[in-house]
């Protein structure tokens, strides 16, 4: 019977404890592990100096930034072993290795997780689960394998078969298959976050233009993650066919709307007729757009109120943009006074006091203007502008009538409402 490499290796750990020679291999350790924090941290620093242009590299590095000393200090202890074991045994520096990369591997797993599902800064629950549960398999991963019982474990999962209809499929390639189709949907989704933050930082590019490439290319590495690890997992691709086939029945017959609001998401975000940030009306919804979303947008009213359209909706139908060329909206008012009110000195009067309300532009200047002759007295009209519609229509009109009411007031004005006579007639008798 053969001895395990790895229970050898524990043995020789145990008898180097007892010789003086072990204090070579705790120096090269600990000079490892201090000159891997050291490097990063002169990494780290190099990266955020200032005339550090920014590229290709300089991105690459800035993402493993998080992981940079655990990653060095595996590449040292790499380079130690085999230049201690010329004089020394190197029992020490075998198991620092796999624990070295063990903690590495951690350490990028839960720079992942965070960058994919915590990009706001807020750690859920789930998050926070899943690393835990990530670092647990690593860690007994890393205790099987010191200890020798790993090739015996793969051994046993390769051995226990499932039927799967009429074929048989290992428990190994099972877990294989669901470990590269979660690793790669992970790299994918990180690389998309990356090059998502890399685009909105571009000024240069409208920003429905960064949505778009940002979204367009997620999906893509969502599609290539998913086509690699199915291939990876052993599963003939060319049997996709006819899930595409049914697939396309399904869109034609059942998905239609919400194909439709994906395609119009992706037309919006192209044409530029609607941004994030501008004041529509659309059917019954009128608010500022907050989210462009793929398949619906997220208009949030003056009261706070959120409304959820969907894409289709702001395609098809008719759209009031209020900030698409400009952001001047022109709001009235309108008022009657009686017959006899000297019009001449009250209609600059109404454009001065709406001039003095703080919302109400300059220029344009307010203008009052006579509509018509009305049955009860003078119909007018007081016209004015304003270029922050996202602040509300009611609130600014309110005060201009406000002030006009204290005009009207202060002048004697009078303001007819309407009256009616009625007069009894009583019939002569019979």
């Amino acid at each position: 019977m053969t001895t395990k490499p790895h229970f050898s290796l524990w043995s020789d750990l145990w008898t180097d404890l007892h010789d003086p020679n072990l204090l070579w291999q705790v120096a090269a350790v600990l000079a490892c592990l201090a000159g891997g924090w050291a490097l990063a941290r002169v990494m780290r620093g190099h990266l955020s100096a200032d005339g550090v242009h920014s590229n290709v590299v300089r991105w690459g590095v800035e993402s493993f930034s998080y992981v940079m000393a655990p990653v060095f200090a595996y590449g040292m202890l790499a380079i130690a072993l085999p230049l201690v074991a010329r004089w020394h045994s190197v029992s020490l520096l075998r198991i620092a290795l796999p624990l070295c990369a063990s903690f590495a591997l951690i350490r990028l797993a839960f720079y992942i997780f965070r960058r994919v599902f915590a990009r706001s800064g807020h750690t859920g629950p789930l998050v926070i689960l899943a690393e835990r549960v990530f670092a647990a398999l690593v860690w007994a991963g890393v205790a099987l394998y010191t200890t020798g019982l790993w090739p015996e474990l793969l051994q046993y999962l390769s051995g226990l078969e499932l039927p799967v209809g009429k074929h048989r499929i290992s428990m190994l390639t099972l877990i294989q298959g669901v470990l590269s189709v979660v690793a790669t949907l992970l790299l994918a989704l990180w690389l998309g976050a990356l090059v998502e933050d890399r685009l909105m930082r571009l000024d240069t590019v409208h920003s429905s233009a960064r949505v778009v490439m940002a979204r367009f290319t997620r999906a893509m590495l969502i599609l290539l993650a998913v086509l690699l690890s199915l291939s990876l997992s052993g599963i003939d691709l060319t049997v996709l066919s006819v899930f595409g086939g049914a697939l396309g029945v399904g869109i034609g017959l059942g998905l239609q709307k919400i194909v439709s609001s994906y395609v119009s998401g992706f037309v919006i975000l192209l044409e530029r007729s609607l941004s994030i940030g501008d004041m529509v009306a659309v059917d019954k919804y009128f608010g500022r757009i907050t989210h462009i979303k793929t398949r619906y947008t997220i208009l949030q009213g003056l009261d706070g109120i959120e409304s959820v359209v969907p894409n289709e909706l702001l395609v098809s139908s008719t759209v009031q943009n209020y900030s698409l060329s400009s952001r001047q909206l022109r709001l009235t008012t309108h008022l009657t006074v009686a017959y006899g009110t000297d019009i001449d000195a009250l209609m600059p009067a109404l454009v001065d006091c709406a001039a003095g309300v703080e919302r109400v532009l300059k220029s344009p200047e307010p203008g009052a203007a006579l509509l018509k002759f009305g049955v009860d007295g003078l119909e007018l009209e007081l016209g004015f502008w304003i270029n922050d519609p996202e602040n509300g229509r009611t609130n600014v009109a309110s005060d201009v009538n406000l002030a006009v009411w204290r005009l009207l007031e202060a002048r004697g004005v009078k303001v007819p409402y309407p009256q009616r006579e009625i007069h009894m007639v009583r019939t002569p008798e019979q």
